[in-house]
């Protein structure tokens, strides 16, 4: 039997404990329906017994840390609120976490619980995801790791995360199909109606860029991008502008922003695609034209690779003129 610890940190979200409790305890009623015994012996951990969550809404009781000697997995849920504050207040975990993945145990980051994950160390050279809201943080916070803000699920090493809020169950129904079989993962992914199939979650990612460092230069040629990218940019006419070498921009600007200048053009474009698809009726081309493309191959790959849908999937799955 699997020992599953889900740790209830302070400010922790409620759903990212219940959810992942309720799903590992309908494989053990799955299981019993064909009378095999139950493979998760389910645990929730607390500092103290007792936590509260959801800013006091709710208290839960848990077992204590010291109760818990040995685990097999970890869950660490995301939390609430200030995320450097959440960390500060959670620190009592880390050393049990570490001294129990060092034992066997395998750890998994639901949404941004990756942010305490992260600060055990166990992350460092290795793939994350967490909610793409947070991706900007997380790499300022977090230099060392490998954020991958476009995936559903990362599987390094016996480490696991998740991307954010609700896609956390995808991760759940993953590590079910690992430790229980294909079998339960199908039967909870139809008795909790999760999508089995999801990989990623670029199709609901906003991009905002990112201006929290200190590089004026590099922020001036990120707001001339914003300001003129239905115009066709060169790399060369940045650099000029900020009166910068062409690989010094190229390199302060990936550092900055986490693209490089090209990746940020079109990311910007396709922004402004998105927004044009998901109002009005404008066929693809004529969206295509006004964010400065010219290539409608060019268009449709650049799309896809940054959405994962094409322009007339993203159009059907966010237009709510055209659904009626």
């Amino acid at each position: 039997m699997k020992h599953v610890s889900i740790i209830v940190t302070k400010g922790a979200i409620l759903g990212n404990i219940e959810g992942p409790r309720q799903i590992f305890a309908e494989v053990n009623n799955f299981l019993a329906m064909k009378e095999d015994p139950p493979i998760f012996d389910i645990h929730l951990i607390a500092l103290d017994g007792k936590a509260k969550l959801n800013d006091g809404l709710y208290t839960v009781s848990t077992d204590t840390l010291n109760e818990i000697e040995k685990t097999d997995l970890i869950i660490i849920p995301a939390m609430y609120g200030d995320l450097n504050a959440a960390i500060v207040s959670n620190k009592q975990f880390i050393p049990w976490i570490i001294k129990q993945y060092k034992s066997g145990a395998e750890v998994a980051s639901l949404c941004l619980g990756a942010f305490l994950l992260a600060s055990t160390g166990l992350l460092k050279g290795k793939k994350c995801s967490t909610h793409w809201l947070a991706a900007n943080l997380f790499r300022d916070m977090f230099p060392d790791v490998n954020l991958v803000e476009d995936k559903i699920i990362t599987d390094e090493q016996g480490i696991y995360s998740s991307g954010g809020a609700y896609s956390s169950l995808n991760l759940i129904l993953y590590l079910i199909e690992k430790y229980a079989g294909k079998e339960a993962a199908v039967f909870c992914s139809k008795a909790f109606q999760i999508d089995f199939q999801r990989d990623s979650q670029s199709p609901f990612m906003i991009f905002t860029g990112q201006k929290g460092h200190e590089d004026e230069p590099i922020k001036k040629a990120q707001e001339f991008i914003e300001n003129n990218f239905r115009n066709k940019i060169k790399v060369d006419q940045i650099a000029s502008m900020i009166a910068l070498s062409r690989r010094n921009l190229e390199r302060r600007f990936k550092k900055a922003t986490a693209n490089t200048v090209v990746e940020y053009i079109q990311r910007v474009k396709i922004e402004a695609a998105k927004k044009n698809l998901e109002t009005g009726r404008k066929n693809i081309n004529e969206v295509m034209y006004e964010v400065g493309y010219n290539d409608t191959k060019a268009f449709r790959t650049t799309f896809k690779k940054i959405t994962g849908l094409s322009p007339i999937q993203y159009r059907n799955k966010y237009n709510k003129e055209l659904a009626f």
